[in-house]
């Protein structure tokens, strides 16, 4: 049993019970549940318009016969309520077809339980997060913003599993997310955050940031498409950078969303100065993990190195089919990544402009779209401040844009990256990222229509 903790005994009852009266009718069992507290404050023209607060509990079923593979979520307390919705399912159960992915869930091995995860300033926030809402708003004021808009939320989460092999094991940790727009006429700025835990000045740096780049320029300046040298923030980069992520998980790669079915382990696919990591075990990002969904134990690993591709990231089904040993990043039915680390470089913030001289600083994104899954196409609409630079001096805004490229041509036109970590997470990087600023040269750049 991995954890402990008296408030965590409910959950993984539940799921040892699930086990229990389920494994006899099934080849495979696992139970995840998941326990949450939560409280959200939704800041609307510069006041905290309203304060949420909600817990509940969420049960993950996989069940597993004759190499047919079913999944329920469900929100549920009782053993009997979840029993009792997986009956529909077992009358179904034969007409699925059997999975090409199917392999037994593992024998248990050896996971160590992480520290560190759990921040007791956020359960004590949990009733009355309104100062740190408002310290992000007083920081973004001070930049002369005219109004913020944003959410604050905080969560007390316990995750519990148990397999029908005998894993059992469960998890508390907190996190914090936190995203601001600052208004000044018709410019805006922003910003977000994630993490483990509950920092002042990082929520204090979500207002100061968003407010500078509402206030950077109070100028309009024409933009005509074409190639450019590129400056992207932290927001973009997690963004688009939480897309190649998901191309690297195995899963997508045997189905076909993946540019990386094109490259074997080893491959250059990227410049040598990006490096991007699966860090399941930095405990200050907020999916830090010390096991999968499947109970195997989570570990560090590189993805890109280097500009090397290192690794696919495998559940175990993944792995049985190519042949190789899971990477601890189950998922049931896709693999995916943890937290994202993306390696720093040497530049200062400052010095990134002066290098770039003339180009675009985009400073937010949204609207990522592939088109193409294999050859790595994509595009992505800017929002907020989007910065013409000319001979390394701000010009002015120049409202939208699109970036209309591939990933590999991104990946390997990057310069330079700054040396400063940012901690992102918002409703556009689901995957908590913790990178700088990454300046990349030769970027299609054209008009969006939306």
């Amino acid at each position: 049993m991995v954890g402990g903790g008296s408030n965590m005994k409910e959950p993984l009852w539940l799921a040892e019970e699930l086990v229990t009266k389920l494994k006899p009718r099934y080849d495979d069992v696992a139970a995840l549940v998941i326990n949450d507290d939560t409280a959200m404050v939704k800041l609307w023209n510069t006041e905290p318009s309203v304060v949420q607060s909600w817990m509940r509990t969420r049960v993950g079923l996989l069940l597993a016969k004759n190499r047919r593979l079913l999944t329920l979520e469900i929100s549920a307390r009782k053993p009997e309520d979840v029993l009792k919705a997986t009956e529909r399912i077992e009358e179904i159960a034969d007409k699925v077809e059997e999975s090409e992915l199917y392999a037994p869930l593992p024998e248990p091995e050896g996971v160590k339980a992480l520290t560190g995860m759990f921040d007791g300033r956020v359960v004590e926030a949990l009733n009355n997060p309104r100062p740190y809402a408002e310290a992000m708003i007083d920081s973004a004021l001070s930049q002369g913003v005219d109004r913020v808009a944003g959410t604050l939320t905080l969560s007390r989460v316990v995750r519990a599993l148990a397999t029908s092999k005998g894993f059992s094991g469960m998890e508390e940790k907190t996190y914090v997310e936190a995203y601001l727009r600052a208004f000044k006429g018709e410019f805006s700025g922003h910003w977000a955050h994630g993490s483990t835990r509950l920092d002042i000045n990082a929520l204090k740096d979500v207002g100061l940031k968003a407010g500078q780049y509402a206030t950077i320029t109070n100028k309009k300046v024409d933009f005509q498409p074409g190639k450019y040298s590129v400056i992207l923030s932290p927001l973009v980069v997690g963004n688009l950078l939480g897309d190649v992520a998901f191309m690297a998980s195995a899963t997508a790669v045997l189905l076909g969303y993946s540019m990386f079915m094109k490259y074997r382990l080893g491959d250059v696919v990227a410049s040598e100065k990006l490096s991007m990591y699966d860090v399941p075990h930095d405990t200050s990002l907020p999916r830090a993990s010390a096991f999968d969904d499947e109970g195997s134990p989570t570990y560090d690993k590189p993805i890109i190195e280097n500009g090397v591709l290192k690794n696919l990231l495998h559940n175990s089904g993944t792995a049985a089919k190519m042949g190789v040993k899971t990477t601890g990043n189950a998922g049931w039915i896709f693999a995916r990544a943890w937290n994202l680390n993306i390696g720093l470089g040497d530049f200062k913030e400052d010095e990134l402009i002066s290098e770039l001289r003339n180009g675009l600083i985009i400073t937010n994104n949204w609207y990522t779209r592939l088109q193409n899954y294999v050859e790595g196409i994509f595009s992505t609409v800017s929002r907020d401040a989007t910065l013409l630079v000319k001979d390394g001096e701000i010009l002015g805004d120049v409202g939208r844009v699109r970036i209309a490229s591939k990933f590999s041509t991104l990946m390997k036109n990057i310069v330079g990256i700054s040396n400063k970590p940012y901690d992102i997470m918002w409703w556009e990087v689901r995957t908590p990222t913790r990178c700088g600023y990454i300046l990349a040269k030769d970027i299609n750049i054209t008009k969006p229509y939306i």
